[in-house]
């Protein structure tokens, strides 16, 4: 396992950090979500990814019970906060003082740990002043409830105001956390840029596109019984977008140039995700062990300017690149 440092920060994480968004608690059992966390472990993965918001709360306390026992030195633990936990008052979502205090208190009590690694609001909140939201972190930072802060999803303006924020309060803002992937490319016009100008690292989830990148959905065929495509738990509402025919006749072409470098093409996906230098680490799930093992070998990989390429040329125009979806698609107010 290589490790990258998170922002401009003295903070290491594992290229390959392990999310449980859309499994624990909802589409596997918690058995063998704490079976997928010990291989997580086994192959050194040291960061691990959830929100409070996974299966309404389940997922912090099933990756807190799965890591009880660890040394907590060791590990590097991220959370979030923003959209409706508990019963969904209002109160009960956005980056408002009162939310922020509440959730971290509860986030902590499921993980089983005095304080987060990293601490990230998981939308931007346009209904709360950022002075507030920035100020809650950087008390939730001097309480020692949360080492850094990070953002998800926000775009390049909103990391830049919440960066200056962070800087005159005394804390760092040192990561956000878009969609990346060889299909959803909308951070690289502006977000990148910025967040590179400023310090700021990417943290990357679904850098096989919700397993579509691994080639397992085959044109003109059904969905492989047991996958996301078939999940009735909102797994499959997430991934129709990706199951279009010109899609997946798009991916199918990928499969020579995997061949060739010996990788399974969900190790080609997620290595492509690792070769942008702003990447500190590439969120990966899993419903089984033995997919933490073959997602792993991503590290370290290095793809030639030409493989890059032709990865580019076999994908064509079935690429989203539109940088207006980062704030099109972010919530318009509390949910």
């Amino acid at each position: 396992m290589k490790f990258r440092y998170l922002g401009n920060s003295g903070l290491k994480v594992s290229e390959i950090c392990y999310g449980n968004w859309l499994t624990h608690g909802s589409q596997v059992e918690n058995e063998i979500a704490t079976k997928c966390v010990r291989a997580a472990l086994d192959e050194g993965i040291t960061s691990f990814d959830t929100a409070d918001v996974y299966a309404n709360t389940v997922a912090e306390k099933v990756l807190g019970d799965a890591l009880k026992g660890e040394r907590r030195e060791s590990l590097e633990i991220f959370t979030k906060v923003f959209w409706p936990t508990g019963p969904g008052g209002p109160n009960d979502s956005g980056l408002s003082r009162k939310h922020i205090m509440e959730s971290i208190n509860g986030s902590l009590k499921r993980l089983k740990t005095d304080y987060v690694d990293l601490y990230q609001a998981h939308r931007y909140d346009h209904e709360t002043p950022l002075e507030e939201t920035m100020q809650a972190f950087a008390d939730i930072v001097r309480q020692g409830k949360a080492l850094y802060i990070g953002v998800s999803e926000w775009d390049a303006a909103q990391i830049r105001a919440g960066h200056a924020l962070a800087q005159d309060l005394g804390f760092q803002l040192v990561s956000n956390q878009p969609q990346y992937s060889m299909l959803y490319r909308v951070i690289e016009e502006w977000v990148v840029p910025t967040a590179t100008e400023l310090g700021v690292s990417q943290i990357c989830w679904s850098p096989v596109a919700q397993g579509v990148l691994t080639g397992k959905y085959l044109p003109g065929e059904p969905a492989p019984k047991s996958s996301r495509a078939t999940d009735d738990k909102g797994g499959s509402r997430m991934i129709q977008r990706l199951m279009g025919e010109e899609v997946l006749v798009a991916v199918q072409r990928l499969r020579p140039i995997a061949e060739e470098l010996e990788l399974t093409m969900a190790q080609l996906a997620v290595a492509w995700v690792l070769q942008n230098p702003n990447v500190a680490c590439a969120i990966i799930g899993a419903s089984k062990p033995r997919q933490i093992k073959e997602n792993v070998a991503a590290s370290g990989v290095v793809l030639s300017p030409e493989v890059l390429s032709r990865i580019d040329d076999a994908l064509g125009d079935v690429v989203v690149r539109n940088p207006m979806l980062t704030a099109e698609n972010s919530p318009k107010g509390r949910p």
